[in-house]
């Protein structure tokens, strides 16, 4: 059972969600501001948050940048509407991926489901690329011997490209890999993750090592 946090100020949409959800089988807490929201997640500390980006006082993509500032939880953001200007403030403030509304909630639980997957499907072992170490067992990443704080999502691009260094990975295929959307999706997510991971993991983000981009194609793992 997976404990969620459901940040939502519409009260019809927040009583359904949570009962949609804890109909899938989730634990379900429920905050209707971005205040009550953030004292929820320091108090509770949830396995994923589900937030609504249009919030009274603190709004969704504030909320989103604090829990991220605060660990390594993921968040899925919800919108009333799929524009550049609700996803991309989303995406770059570190949500793990979107819904947009009205939501079925089947497609949250499995979107819920996914995101926690990335956090503990791995193979065993440790890759070790140069200054950067890898220990899929116990999920941790290091550079230069300092431990780096990943989301689920950022580790799980971070295994999918290591484990094969040199291919190129297409947006698409990244999508599904990472993502497991087996539809067309957006590829933003990809790039906005790519983006975060670099400033972790590179010493350079501007001349990324690791993570690099094959332009007109995707993105592969180096050193090659």
């Amino acid at each position: 059972m997976a404990s969620i946090l459901l940040i939502e100020d519409d009260p019809l949409v927040r009583r359904g969600l949570q009962l949609a959800l804890r109909g899938h089988g989730h634990d379900v807490r429920t905050a209707d501001t971005g205040e009550d929201g953030l004292r929820e997640v320091r108090s509770s500390a949830p396995d994923l948050v589900v937030l609504d980006l249009m919030l009274p006082g603190i709004d969704g993509v504030e909320v989103c940048r604090r829990v991220r500032a605060a660990g390594a939880v993921p968040v899925i953001i919800l919108t009333a509407r799929g524009d550049d200007f609700d996803v991309v403030g989303g995406l770059e403030a570190g949500a793990d991926d979107y819904v947009v509304k009205p939501v079925q909630p089947t497609v949250l639980d499995a979107r819920i489901r996914a995101v926690l997957r990335r956090a503990t499907d791995a193979p065993d072992g440790v890759r070790v690329h140069r200054d950067l170490r890898i220990d899929l067992a116990a999920l941790t990443v290091t550079a230069h011997g300092e431990p780096v704080s990943l989301t689920p999502t950022e580790l799980r691009l971070l295994l999918t490209l290591s484990g094969a260094p040199g291919r190129v990975f297409t947006r698409q295929q990244l999508l599904e890999e990472v993502w497991e959307h087996d539809y067309l999706g957006d590829s933003r997510l990809v790039d906005n993750c790519v983006q975060r991971l670099r400033a972790k993991i590179e010493d350079d983000p501007g001349a990324p090592e690791y993570v690099q981009t094959v332009r007109g194609f995707g993105y592969r793992f180096g050193p090659l």
